[in-house]
Formats: structure tokens, sequence, C-alpha cells
């Protein structure tokens, strides 16, 4: 699956933006600070309501805008001409909304997974070198990918902890010791974190047993030592390492109740939660030793990539091809592993790229195997979008320009986005699904 057109309505600094894009590589090219990486992060967010970059949906939204709105035509394949228009509104403070072929959905969460992605970026170093919270979510992000209805089982397990460590707060302030009623509404809460948060656990051991193998591959192509890439999941049951991998749902889910209980002193004390996904972590060994404080910071990036491909050819292996996003991610390698890198990803259905020198990126995604220029090419400069080569155009177009101001000012970037020519587009997203529709198109 690919995106053939994403269409944006007050996104980050954009006002207004149409960009065509299509299979193989699409490159965008600006120095820091133009809106190269908000495109990106839009085809993101299509895929999982969620951002590699920021938390929160606020800076998602043009300043002064009330909200901002995604529009993403996606194609089945590129022999495969079923499209479907994607949509979310993004309202922050309120519920967001999302259509799939003008057609409201219930909840927002369930277009997560219409559209899969893979995202490389300099912040995948944390997944290596960072808190637990970096690795539990870059766990989940894959979980919820393959399982998309896993994103609402997860926003119901953080809804549950949080009415948990409420109640837990209340009984651990002066006079505030525990009675009848509340320690029985505490077993009711315990019962519901444990049956929700089994289904977690359950399915974050999964990925880890599928993916891997994949990640053990990607790391001996990229940096060949005798070195093995290994994982292993750390729970705060108290349960033997790998017996939690081949454990079922149910007694996860009766593990979690006994270690609520006999934690419940400590919880009572501390007024939080002590047991459950949200504690747990992934440790990452390269070797015999773990990566994170022992390896070196060319081995972790190449353990991080390793991470990422693995995740790519995971979820690839499932029948629907992710795209690929590669955010400023080649800026941070040395040509070693720039060119492994483009060798793993070169012959995926979509990768999207964004690069502050064009240099950086390597021939091997810019030239086919005649060593002509090969995909779209976009030049992106305080919020604009030029299209600056295609298919067997010479690549001087992409000649960076000085750098532009740091920040687009409002107001700036905000006329149509510029596609196969420097002129206004002609047809919109909504005008090009109708054709497809006619047609007999969409899926």
């Amino acid at each position: 699956m690919f995106v053939h057109h994403l269409n944006l309505v007050d996104w980050r600094c954009y006002a207004t933006a149409d960009v065509e894009l299509g299979p193989g590589v699409t490159i965008f090219v600006g120095q820091n600070g133009q809106g190269k990486t908000n495109l990106v992060e839009a085809v993101e967010y299509l895929s999982s309501m969620s951002s590699h970059r920021v938390s929160s949906e606020a800076p998602l939204v043009k300043a002064g805008q009330p909200q901002a709105i995604v529009r993403g035509r996606v194609q089945a394949a590129s022999d495969d001409v079923r499209q479907l228009l994607l949509e979310i509104e993004v309202n922050p403070g309120k519920a967001n909304r999302a259509r799939i072929n003008r057609n409201a959905l219930t909840r927002a969460r369930e277009i997560c997974g219409v559209l899969r992605t893979v995202v490389f970026s300099p912040e995948d170093l944390a997944i290596v070198k960072g808190d637990p919270s970096d690795r539990r979510r870059f766990l989940d992000q894959i979980v919820i990918t393959r399982w998309p209805r896993m994103a609402g089982v997860k926003a119901d397990y953080e809804k549950a902890l949080k009415q948990r460590n409420t109640l837990l707060k209340s009984l651990a302030r002066p006079g505030g010791r525990p009675d009848e009623y509340a320690l029985a509404t505490l077993d009711v809460w315990d019962a519901q974190l444990a049956r929700i948060g089994s289904e977690l656990l359950h399915a974050r051991l999964d990925t880890i047993t599928d993916l891997m193998p994949h990640v053990r591959e990607a790391y001996e192509s990229i940096a060949p030592t005798n070195n093995i890439a290994r994982a292993e999941y750390k729970t705060s049951l108290d349960i033997t390492p790998g017996v939690a991998e081949e454990s079922g749902r149910v007694f996860l889910e009766g593990r979690l109740r006994d270690a609520m209980l006999e934690r419940r002193r400590e919880e009572l004390a501390r007024g939080v939660s002590l047991v459950g996904p949200h504690r747990d972590d992934l440790t990452l060994y390269i070797g015999e030793l773990p990566a994170k404080g022992y390896a070196s910071h060319g081995e972790c990036w190449s353990l991080a990539l390793a991470l990422r491909l693995g995740s790519f050819q995971l979820l690839r292996a499932d029948g629907i091809e992710p795209v690929l996003v590669l955010d400023d991610v080649f800026a941070e390698l040395d040509s070693t592993r720039r060119l492994r890198l483009a060798e793993h990803v070169r012959d995926a259905e979509q990768v999207l790229v964004t690069a502050a020198v064009a240099t950086d990126v390597p021939e091997l995604l810019i030239l086919d195997d005649q060593g002509r220029p090969t995909g779209r090419r976009y030049r992106v400069r305080s919020g604009t979008v030029v299209l600056a080569g295609v298919d067997g155009e010479p690549l001087d177009a992409l000649v960076d320009d000085a750098p532009g101001p740091a920040d687009p000012q409002p107001g700036q970037g905000e006329g149509p986005v510029n596609q196969l020519t420097p002129q206004p587009v002609d047809k919109s997203v909504d005008e090009a699904v109708d054709d497809a529709t006619a047609s007999g198109e969409d899926g």
C-alpha cells in the first residue's frame, strides 16, 4: 500500500498543501525548520494517529487555528488500482474525527492500521539508549500496527491505571487509611487492570518473539561482526525469564492479580501502581552485554536501524506493505551505514525521505540500475513545496539553497503546494477520489 496524494489543512506550518506522491522513492530536501518533516509526519499520523516528534496534538495544528485536517488517498499496490480516501480531523482537547471514503468512523482510532508506516528518525537512538518508556513505546507502535484494536486496549489500560493510581494516592494521604469499601474498590480495579494488562502484555511478548529473528538478520547485515543482537523482556512479574514469552493470556492475568496482592501494602504506602505493563522494559543486547551503557555510539545506531528494519520485515510478512519514512536519518549515519540502510529499503513499495543536504541521500535511492534519476524529488522552503524533478530528469534541481529562516512566520507558504510543474494543483484529493469511484476503482 502507498500514499498517492497528500492533502493538508492547517497542519503544522501549512495552511494548505497538496502533494502528489507515488510508489518508489520520494525525497524532500530543505534546510531545518522549513517544513519537510511536517509532510512525512502527516503520513505517519494517518497511519497511527501519533507522531514520532510530539506526544500531544496541539503542536500539530497551525498556530491560531482550532483544528487541522489530514487527508491521504492511498492505493492498495502498484498493480492494484483500488483506492481509499483516509481523513483525520485533529481537534486538540476534544475528540478527533476520522472518515474513510467520507464515511465517519464511530471512533477515530478505528482508522489506525489501514495504512501502515515504519518511521526511521534521529529519535530512534532513544530506543537503545533511552528510558524504558521509549522501548515500551516502540513495542506498542508495532503491536498497534499489527493489531489495530490494540489501540483501544492500550487506551483502556491507561484509563484504568489512572483511576487505580488516583485511588491509591487518596489512600496514601495522611488519614487515608483504607476501609473495607476502599479495599473492595481496589479489588475491582485490580481485576480490570490485570485483565486488560494481560492482553497488552501477551501482544508485546508475541511481537518480540516474531520480531527478533528479523532484527538479528538486519543487524548482521548492517554491522557484520560475531556479536548477535538479542532482546529480553523484563516484566514486573516475579517469573523466570522466558516463562512469560511462553505463557498464555489467562496465566498472565492470574500472575498480575497475584503480584498486585503481594505488593498491595507497598502500593498503598507509595500511592502508585507498581505492577503491570507500564513498569516493564526491553533489555537489548549486543553479544553478551546490554547495549545501553556498553555499546559504542555506532553499535547503538546499528541496533536502532536493525530494530526498525526488523519491524518493516515483520509487518511486510503480514501481507500489507508498509510505507517507509526516513526522516533526516541519513545525516546521523556514516557512509557505510547509509549504504547498507539504502540497500535494505530500496525495494520497498514506497519510501519517503527527508534531508537537509541532498548529498546525504545515497545514490542507490536516487538512481536506477542504469544510473538514471528515479522517483520524485521535492524542494521544501518556508512551508512551500516545489517539485524539483521526476523520473529521468537531472538532479541539479536538488542543489541546496542557502539557509532560509529557521521557522516560517505566519502567512508564509500558505499558497497551494506545487506538484509536477511549478503550477497550482488542478485537482483536489476529493475530486481525484470521485474519479476513482466513478470508474469503479474505489476500494
